[in-house]
């Protein structure tokens, strides 16, 4: 009788995640573009980047998790004014394209050392010497791993509200997620899940959520709908390591400014006078670098306070002359 349940069991776990229909969008990244989109080709992925300004020094930018290039529009055209800026999104956002599991031969393009790899590759297709990084959030994380790893590429580092602390899945959970089963239901059940977790998070993101223009929520919302996004996202969730183990703020060798709101909710641990406490701590840490606090600002200071954060980056770079 046990055997028999437990076959049962064992089938039903096989089979009914299978049995699932999950939503197929025919939109490709491609009919999303803008004008002013760019595409190159690495390893695989069709990169999306946008590019403005000319000579240098070169400016690029890494968005978060859940956000795209746009995330910097209000600040490209004053970073433009003193040299070249890139922008592209990351894999698994924006209109990057999405390789699903079996794609790839060795890791993961979705893992935090494929993307700094990826940067690297990106730069040599651009024929970028070395560039000034701009991070946000996750985005900070990995230009925060760059610059550890490859510090003769990068000119300086400016870690805006970078995250810290990811986990990842358990070890259990990380196995499970990569089976075939749920590999098909983890991304319906991101797809009945992430508008209303967007609606959710982004406020969060700013000081002020009443500021927040349509366009912003329909110009990420946008991009729920491409093609694979949902599975994509999966693979990026599951590919996850911890960042603690990652990051080593004592070998960043590279000039370093670290910006932040001053109501950082997202990548800072507690709120205090002059800032989040995870990232004062992380200025201290890093060998000479400068913090930067933007008051009445969330965790997106390049949205919500673009002219404070270009003048941030201004005055940092005025003191490497």
């Amino acid at each position: 009788m046990l055997v028999f349940i437990f076959c049962a069991i064992l089938i039903l776990t096989l089979i009914v995640p299978m049995c699932f229909t999950v939503p197929e969008s025919s939109v490709t990244e491609k009919q999303l573009a803008d004008k002013d989109s760019r595409f190159v080709s690495i390893n695989g992925l069709d990169v999306h980047y946008k590019k403005y300004g000319d000579g240098e020094p070169v400016y690029i930018l890494l968005h978060g998790t859940l956000t795209t290039t746009f995330t910097w529009n209000e600040i490209v055209s004053p970073l433009a004014q003193k040299g070249t800026v890139i922008a592209y999104d990351r894999p698994s956002f924006g209109l990057t394209s999405r390789p699903m599991a079996g794609e790839w031969k060795t890791e993961s393009p979705y893992s935090y050392d494929a993307q700094v790899k990826l940067l690297i590759q990106l730069m040599d297709a651009l024929s970028v010497k070395k560039a000034i990084l701009i991070g946000n959030s996750m985005g900070g994380a990995i230009a925060w791993m760059t610059a550890e790893r490859y510090p003769q590429r990068v000119q300086a580092l400016i870690l805006a509200d970078a995250v810290q602390n990811r986990h990842g899945l358990p070890p259990v959970a990380a196995v499970l997620a990569r089976t075939a089963q749920l590999r098909h239901l983890g991304p319906l059940l991101l797809n009945s899940k992430i508008k209303n977790f967007g609606y959710y998070l982004y406020p969060l993101s700013w000081h002020d959520p009443s500021k927040i223009r349509q366009e912003y929520y329909d110009e990420y919302f946008k991009i729920f709908n491409v093609k694979n996004f949902d599975k994509g996202l999966w693979e990026f969730l599951i590919a996850a390591r911890p960042l603690e183990s990652l990051l080593n703020a004592e070998k960043i060798s590279v000039p370093t400014l670290v910006i932040t709101g001053d109501d950082d909710r997202v990548a800072g641990v507690e709120k205090i006078d002059n800032g989040t406490e995870d990232l004062m701590q992380l200025a201290s840490r890093i060998k000479n670098a400068k913090l930067s606090v933007i008051k009445n600002c969330g965790h997106v200071p390049q949205e919500e306070c673009p002219a404070e954060f270009v003048q941030a980056v201004d005055d940092f770079l005025i003191e490497l002359k």
